[in-house]
């Protein structure tokens, strides 16, 4: 009797279905994501175009892009540009800073005893306070504005940090302290690697205080920049302008937290983790 061996290269039934799921589960993230902001965008044309809401207040969405048009065919690109340096810039002098203090309290008592209460206090100064002070000391051109986003950015990374390294299982030290590592060993190979969720979840709030700090910064003094648009547009008393710089913030504000995201995906790659 003769059997007949299957091919193993041979696709099943179950092989498209199987490799469609992929596409099929994020089309559905996508119409998740999408399903609050084109329901307020329907109903927010639906209200002005039937009078009850003036369109001098809320302009109807479908005007907002011939706003956009004429912005993009003028200097938009470059208030754009202006915006995303000062935060890159700001974002990286304050999350460098604060993980060499947050490494250094976490790790050494006696740094906390001198360095923790300054932090704490200062940590609980407004953003707007600082700016008056900035502008006296640096003036209105780019380092104040760029020190006070390295003002927002330090303190989330530096908590988070801190309390990340603090958080470390005491098993793991012992393990360490059994097979006799070193102590910047210890630290390369033991806490920063345990307390990396934690410290990549400071980066990523970092960030998004980042934006909030560049508007407080460009709102008070500046020429370019979106936070100079939103100024100019209620000087001007153009709601669609104001806006418009709005949702330009909101999905800058998207964008880079999605990398942040990916980049903290790609590292902590080998965590077994619930997914959805």
């Amino acid at each position: 009797m003769t059997h007949r061996i299957a091919n193993p290269k041979t696709p099943t039934s179950l092989e498209p279905a199987i490799n469609s799921q992929p596409s099929t589960a994020k089309f559905k993230a996508w119409g998740k994501a999408l399903t609050i902001p084109v329901l307020l965008l329907l109903l927010s044309e639906y209200f002005v175009r039937a009078g009850w809401i003036e369109s001098y207040l809320l302009p109807a969405p479908s005007s907002l892009w011939q706003t956009f048009t004429d912005l993009a065919n003028g200097d938009l690109w470059q208030h754009i540009w202006a915006s995303s340096f000062r935060v890159f810039i700001g974002f990286l002098i304050g999350s460098f800073l604060a993980l060499f203090f947050a490494v250094l309290v976490g790790l050494n008592k006696q740094a906390e005893a001198f360095l923790e209460p300054s932090f704490s206090a200062i940590k609980s100064i407004p953003s707007l306070a600082w700016i008056p002070l900035l502008l006296l000391w640096l003036g209105i051109d780019e380092a104040s504005k760029i020190t006070l986003i390295a003002i927002g950015a330090f303190f989330p990374v530096y908590t988070n940090t801190v309390a990340a390294i603090k958080g470390v299982d005491r098993k793991l030290i012992e393990v360490a302290q059994v097979y006799r590592l070193k102590y910047w060993q210890l630290v390369q190979q033991i806490i920063l690697p345990a307390a990396s969720p934690g410290i990549l979840t400071g980066l990523r709030n970092g960030l998004s205080l980042s934006w909030m700090f560049m508007i407080a910064a460009e709102l008070i003094a500046a020429t370019q920049g979106i936070g100079y648009l939103l100024s100019d547009g209620r000087e001007t008393s153009r709601p669609d302008i104001v806006i418009l710089a709005i949702i330009l913030l909101a999905v800058l504000g998207k964008l880079t937290d999605r990398v942040m995201q990916s980049l903290e995906t790609w590292l902590l790659r080998w965590r077994d983790v619930i997914k959805h």
